[in-house]
């Protein structure tokens, strides 16, 4: 199979993103759909990524105190009917099982869309003092909601996710927590997932149902959309008091606990593909790459060439993520674009004249650029690579949102800069629901969230001309 053959099988970037992206999850054989309506299957490469995910986050997680601990699947109606903007907020996406053991169940039983009722429930169990706080709680789990379309990692009926609960002696230990969860979010899609993060405070229409503040980091993929990519979420009391979660304090008088919650889940996959993927199909960042470099040996049936690549692999695999393609049922040329489309950051080639001349060719996935090298070198020059291929892929994610990102006075200016370039779109704003209404009908988008560093565009709001204070981010999203 040629090149342009290969590459036929996966829709041009620009002609249909959202084909192009269904293409390449099922091609990179990342994900596929079942036959459970509205629920995929992760193969193998995708959960890859998904665990590379998982331990960074996760040892981030315990470097600041955090423990992970598991909550039932199962939520009696009664618990999520406690907080009831909470479950007002859940009610659309909620499952209810409703029959168990052939029998009609007592008491209907919700499958957790997110754990906030049990997680406070079984909280209010554990707190009695002061000494036994904060609680810093977290759990790697599965979630249900009920999504009318499935777009694999990016919207799912059941998907994976973790969801952080932490309960706290006061408002200022728990509103410190609720951004420092958000700087770690920040952290695993910068410097592992290489895309640049816009950080800031929902407005309260677009808050988590139930919290006092929700904060975001938003990212930008290759067509100018959004995809919030998690989110951190200050509770204040909001469920403390309908769950009974009191301790004794320092004075020995009773009060209530202060609480966050905080999440990311596989919809961080959806991000990695459509921030850096293209034509040829995925783009890995090396170091969430399930496989950092791939070793092809060119005319491996000629005399002692497998056997010298066989020996460079397992020198390699010492301190890298490795795979040595050794199959004799395709060509070169498939395994080549095979391997670019899965997205592997470094191809490897070596044959017979590279090893009389003791040398290898690398290539780069991310721009395709070839050199020559050493083979007592490769090892050095392999983790060098490596680094300024995530250096690379992080820039280029930024230069396009700040291409991609620009500044607008008035509603006509928001609606012709979404529609000749789309992408954030940085306004002033009055705080008024309606105005934000009214740009999300006109040009699409919603607001992405205020952000942390404000600017002062102007005096006014672009929808209504009165006095405005918070610049916020619009744009389009998945």
């Amino acid at each position: 199979m040629g090149k342009e053959e290969f590459v036929k099988e996966i829709t041009n970037i620009e002609d249909d993103f959202a084909k192009w992206y269904t293409d390449v999850v099922r091609k990179a054989e990342l994900a596929d759909y079942t036959d459970t309506k509205g629920c995929i299957a992760i193969r193998p490469y995708g959960y890859a990524i998904w665990e590379n995910i998982q331990n960074y986050a996760d040892k981030k997680f315990k470097e600041v105190g955090v423990t992970n601990l598991y909550m039932p699947v199962l939520i009696p109606e009664s618990m999520l009917e406690k907080e009831k903007d909470h479950v007002e907020g859940f009610a659309p996406e909620v499952a209810w099982v409703t029959v168990g053991g052939g029998e009609e169940l007592e008491e209907r039983l919700c499958i957790r869309p997110t754990s906030e009722t049990m997680m406070s429930t079984m909280y209010s169990k554990w707190v009695k003092s002061w000494r036994d706080l904060p609680i810093l709680g977290n759990q790697w789990c599965n979630v249900l909601r009920w999504e009318k379309e499935t777009r694999p990692f990016l919207r799912s009926r059941e998907f994976l996710w973790q969801e952080g609960h932490t309960v706290h002696e006061t408002a200022k230990e728990a509103e410190e927590r609720t951004l420092m969860m958000l700087d770690i979010y920040a952290d695993v899609i910068e410097n592992l997932l290489a895309i640049p993060v816009l950080k800031g405070r929902k407005t309260p229409k677009e808050q988590f149902a139930g919290a006092d503040s929700t904060y975001t980091v938003e990212t930008m993929m290759h067509d100018g959309r959004a995809l919030q990519a998690g989110t951190s979420h200050y509770f204040g009391q909001n469920f403390t008091k309908p769950f009974e979660i009191k301790f004794q304090n320092r004075e020995g008088k009773e009060e209530y606990a202060y609480q966050t919650s905080w999440g990311i889940s596989t919809r961080l996959i959806g991000a990695v593909i459509m921030a850096h993927g293209d034509n040829r199909g995925l783009k890995l960042p090396p170091r969430v790459a399930p496989i950092q470099a791939v070793i092809v040996p060119i005319a491996q049936h000629k005399e002692g060439v497998l056997e010298k690549v066989c020996e460079i692999y397992k020198d390699l695999s010492k301190n890298f993520r490795m795979k040595l393609d050794d199959r004799d049922n395709c060509s070169t040329g498939f395994k080549f674009n095979d391997w670019e489309m899965r997205g592997v950051p470094v191809r490897i080639e070596i044959g017979p004249k590279d090893l009389e001349n003791n040398q290898a060719v690398l290539v780069r996935r991310d721009n395709g650029e070839k050199e020559t090298v050493e083979l007592s070198k490769l090892n050095e020059r392999l983790e060098s690579l490596l680094e300024e291929i995530q250096n690379s892929m992080f820039n280029t994610c930024l230069e396009r949102r700040k291409e991609k990102t620009t500044v607008a006075y008035t509603l006509d200016e928001m609606i012709k800069q979404m529609e000749e370039n789309q992408g954030f779109i940085k306004t002033m704003w009055c705080g008024d629901v309606a105005c934000e209404d009214k740009i999300k009908e006109v040009t699409g988008a919603h607001s992405r969230c205020m952000p942390f560093e404000q600017e002062q565009l102007a005096e006014v709001c672009p929808v209504c001309g009165k006095k405005a204070t918070k610049m916020v981010v619009w744009g389009r999203q998945y």
